[in-house]
C-alpha cells in the first residue's frame, strides 16, 4: 500500500532532508533485549534534520527567546525526595576519563558538576570558543522539545529517527554496511581504544566533533549515528512490541508509548518519565556501549542532560 507523501513535496525546508514514507523491518533480535523484536512499522513521509542541532543554532534560539535551560536552573526538591540539600544546585552530567576503574560503576566516570551547561560543556570556565559546530549538548528533554515548538517543527519518533538512520537500508548491522570500521576507516565519532580509561584519538577530539566531520548515511543525513545521542519523543518500553499478524494491522506512524512503563523501577519515589535515546556517541566503544546501530536504543529520563545528548528536529506533512 502506498504512503502518503511517498514522494517529495516540492519545497524543502532549509537544512532538512526528505524521508520517503515505507514499511520496514525496526529493532534487532541479535544484540541488547530492550532491541528486540524484530517487528513491521509503516511510517509516513517527512522531513528531518540533516544534522544535529548545533550550538550555533541552539545559541540563536536562546538569543530570540531568552529561554532557559533545564541544567541552567535550580532543581526543585520536591521531584527528587531524599537528594541531599547540598546536590540540588544547577549542574549536569559530564564525562571525565578515569586513570583506571574497579568494577562496572558509572559514577567512576560520571560527574555531576555544577555550572555545567550548554555554555558551558565541561563546567566551571569552559566555553563554546571553536565548537559553534559542535552538536548541542546537556539538553534536557523539555528543553529539545521548546526548541523544536520554537521552530515549529517536532522531535521524531523512534521509528521515524530508526527509519531514517538506516540509510534505505533495513538488513545492515550498520548504518553504511556490516562492518563497524569498513577497510579500517571510522564512520562515526565513536570511542577509539579502551573504555573509558584510554582513548586514542589526538588530544583534544576525544568528545564531540564538527557536524559533517564522517560521512552521509544513504539518505544524506550526518552524525545519525555517533556523536552524540538524540532524543525522541517515545517513552521508554524494555522491549518493542510483538510483530503484528501478516494478514493485517502493521503498526503505522507509532509514538507515545506507556509513561506508566517509562518510570525507572529502580527508583520507584522519583516519578520521572524515561524518553528514548538514538544513535549512541563518542563514547560507544566495541568494549562498552556497543550502541552505533541503527536498532540500538536507550533510557533516559526526561530530568537529566549530560554531555553526550543532543537532539535534531522533524517537519511532518500531515499532522
Amino acid at each position: 500500500m502506498a504512503l502518503p507523501f511517498e514522494r517529495e513535496p516540492a519545497k524543502a525546508p532549509e537544512g532538512m532532508v526528505w524521508i520517503p514514507g515505507r514499511t520496514f523491518a525496526m529493532g534487532s533480535n541479535d544484540h541488547y533485549p530492550e532491541e528486540a523484536p524484530v517487528h513491521s512499522v509503516a511510517v509516513d513521509g517527512f522531513w528531518i534534520d540533516d544534522t544535529p542541532v548545533t550550538n550555533r543554532k541552539f545559541m540563536e534560539f536562546v538569543k530570540a527567546t531568552g529561554y532557559v535551560t533545564f541544567a541552567e536552573k535550580t532543581p526543585d526538591p520536591k521531584d527528587y525526595p531524599g537528594a541531599l540539600p547540598e546536590m540540588l544546585k544547577a549542574g549536569s552530567l559530564v564525562f571525565t576519563m578515569p586513570k583506571t576503574i574497579s568494577g562496572t560503576d558509572i559514577g567512576q566516570w560520571w560527574t555531576f558538576k555544577f555550572g555545567a551547561n550548554w555554555r558551558r560543556p565541561l563546567g566551571g570556565l569552559s566555553d563554546l570558543r571553536g565548537k559553534l559546530d559542535h552538536p548541542v549538548v546537556h539538553i534536557a528533554y523539555t528543553d529539545a522539545k521548546t526548541y523544536a515548538e520554537w521552530a515549529g517543527l517536532d522531535l521524531p519518533t523512534e521509528a521515524e529517527w530508526e527509519l531514517a538512520a538506516r540509510g534505505g537500508s533495513d538488513d545492515t548491522e550498520y548504518a553504511w554496511g556490516d562492518e563497524l570500521m569498513p577497510g579500517g576507516v571510522a564512520m562515526a565519532n565513536t570511542w577509539a581504544g579502551t573504555f573509558p580509561t584510554h582513548s586514542t584519538k589526538p588530544k583534544g577530539r576525544e568528545r564531540t566533533s564538527p557536524v559533517r566531520s564522517f560521512p552521509p548515511n544513504g539518505h544524506g543525513l550526518y552524525d545519525m549515528i555517533g556523536n552524540v545521542w538524540e532524543w525522541t519523543s517515545d517513552y521508554w518500553s524494555t522491549r518493542h512490541p510483538e510483530p503484528a499478524a501478516k494478514s493485517c494491522c502493521i503498526p503505522r506512524n507509532p509514538r507515545g508509548g506507556d509513561i506508566e512503563q517509562s518510570y525507572d523501577p529502580r527508583q520507584p519515589q522519583i516519578r520521572i518519565p524515561r524518553r528514548v535515546l538514538k544513535g549512541g556517541s563518542h563514547l560507544c566503544a566495541p568494549n562498552y556501549c556497543r550502541r552505533y546501530r541503527p536498532a540500538a536504543r536507550h533510557a533516559e529520563p526526561e530530568d537529566t542532560s549530560t554531555s553526550h545528548v543532543g537532539f535534531r528536529c522533524v517537519k511532518r506533512v500531515l499532522a
